[in-house]
């Protein structure tokens, strides 16, 4: 429960190698800006980003502290679904930025207009919208 007053959310924490270089991937390929960032003197981060008001976390992999990121477990376990108002142009933009292409955006007969890629720290991202008629 939350406290009064308190907004409850939940924000992904996205686990990556190279947190300085993801920062960089997320601000060029979804106009991410950022909340918040500790460079830790190893040269590890933690950052929270937000898209419009989407927020999301990213932290470079702490084996000790059992987290892994994709790259080191050979494929991950979640996929991360941004909704957004021109699907074809944010897809666009992620690929131009360095993603790779899963399946291209489409209509699917479940109503939404959606495609999904895996950008280059091993996370997949389906990009869509719903269409008329509902979702």
């Amino acid at each position: 429960m939350s406290q009064q007053g308190a907004k409850t959310a939940i924000a992904p924490l996205l686990s990556v190698r190279n947190g300085a270089k993801a920062v960089e991937f997320y601000k060029a390929a979804f106009g991410a800006v950022e909340l918040l960032r500790v460079d830790d003197p190893s040269g590890a981060v933690v950052a929270q980003l937000s898209v419009g008001e989407a927020v999301f976390w990213l932290a470079d992999e702490s084996p000790e502290h059992l987290n892994f990121s994709p790259e080191s477990l050979g494929g991950g376990t979640v996929r991360m679904i941004l909704v957004v108002d021109d699907p074809d142009a944010v897809f666009a933009r992620v690929v131009e930025a360095g993603a790779t292409v899963v399946w291209p955006v489409d209509d699917k007969p479940y109503r939404w207009r959606v495609g999904r890629l895996v950008d280059p720290f091993g996370h997949h991202w389906e990009i869509g919208k719903p269409l008329g008629g509902g979702s």
